[in-house]
């Protein structure tokens, strides 16, 4: 089986595999500072992206905050859905170990769709996938039920390019409650809705996977978020209706939605900074551990392009561990990693000191 990590990436200055070094002031939410960039021209020709690099360009509009819209349907959804999933708390005890175990999976499943699909795979364009992966990954995308891959890459890029300003959909510094779920509960800030219309989405719509999905997402999520879920358990073991609806689907699908959400909450709040202490996202362990290594976030926003989003391998990362086996099987290729050189210089640079504690 051929299988290889691309080349690596360095901005080391004895190193040309990536060009050259330019050094000007940036700008990451209320921080300024000098640092050293890498060729975002190179990272271009690489990934055929630059849009998930941060925009040092874009200044917020000056003059009062656009008032809060409520979105009262949101509001409804999301307070009878949480209801439910406690309601499947006290069910736990009654529910039949394969059922629980069922869950498990449910969740795994759901969690590498949003993981390695929609953000690795399709947002950051860290590796590449063959037609039977990303078939899979778009499944597991709708059993976890955040958006169609379209819908969520456009966010996130959003979010990486105007981080923690006006254009990010979940900007922090508004607040946990608004970067944790507050974001879905009202609209848009105009800038968001803006910035997300300018993006290039060219290679997500030349993708038929992602487009099918989007055309039949709602059928799909009925499908595949809250029926077979709840099926497989009635059908196969005698399990409960009320048991197999609201602990393999409810309560699976709300913990899957809190565990994405902490890595814009928690993950941008609470932890050190040992990459770029310059900027908001942090290195939180814990979220990593609920969100199959999402939680590396100082190291993710420092460098987006790396696969595994993470220098630590498979430590509390079961989602690079996915891909690393993806791509012994020959259905995944060509991951992007950042040379230990580089990690090592830019912790040196703008690092918070924590990693010289380990």
């Amino acid at each position: 089986v051929h299988c290889r990590l691309s080349k690596e990436f360095s901005s080391a200055s004895s190193t040309t595999t990536v060009g050259t070094i330019t050094s000007r002031v940036t700008r990451n939410g209320d921080a300024v500072m000098e640092k050293d960039l890498l060729n975002h021209e190179d990272l271009a020709g690489d990934r055929g992206m630059v849009d998930d690099l941060f925009d040092e360009t874009y200044q917020e509009k000056e003059g009062p905050k656009p008032p809060l819209r409520y979105v009262w349907r949101n509001i409804i959804l999301m307070s009878l859905l949480h209801l439910g999933a406690i309601f499947g708390l006290v069910l736990i005890p009654s529910a039949k170990i394969q059922t629980l175990a069922w869950a498990v999976l449910c969740f795994l499943v759901s969690a590498l769709g949003i993981t390695a699909g929609s953000h690795r795979l399709w947002s950051h364009r860290s590796y590449k996938a063959t037609l039977p992966l990303r078939i899979f990954l778009t499944i597991a995308n709708s059993v976890a039920f955040q958006n169609d891959i379209y819908e969520w890459v456009r966010d996130h890029r959003v979010h990486h390019k105007f981080s923690e300003t006006d254009a990010d959909p979940h900007n922090a510094t508004r607040g946990f409650f608004f970067s944790h779920i507050g974001w879905l509960l009202v609209r848009k800030h105009p800038d968001v809705i803006e910035k997300g219309q300018k993006l290039d989405l060219s290679d997500i719509k030349a993708d038929k996977v992602v487009m099918f999905q989007r055309r039949y997402y709602k059928p799909s999520v009925v499908l595949l978020c809250f029926m077979l879920p709840t099926l497989v358990p009635w059908y196969f073991w005698d399990e409960s209706i009320i048991i197999s609806f609201f602990i393999p689907a409810i309560l699976r699908y709300t913990v899957g939605l809190n565990a994405t959400w902490l890595v814009n909450s928690a993950a941008h709040m609470f932890g050190n900074r040992p990459y770029d202490q310059y900027i908001n996202p942090r290195e939180n362990p814990l979220v990593s551990l609920g969100a199959l290594g999402e939680g590396f976030h100082n190291y993710h926003h420092t460098f987006p392009y790396d696969y595994s989003t993470s220098e630590f391998g498979w430590r509390f990362n079961l989602t690079t561990a996915f891909i690393d086996l993806m791509c012994l099987l020959g259905l995944a290729s060509d991951r992007k990693k950042v040379s230990k050189e580089v990690i090592l210089a830019r912790k040196m640079r703008t690092g918070d000191g924590s990693h010289k504690s380990g």
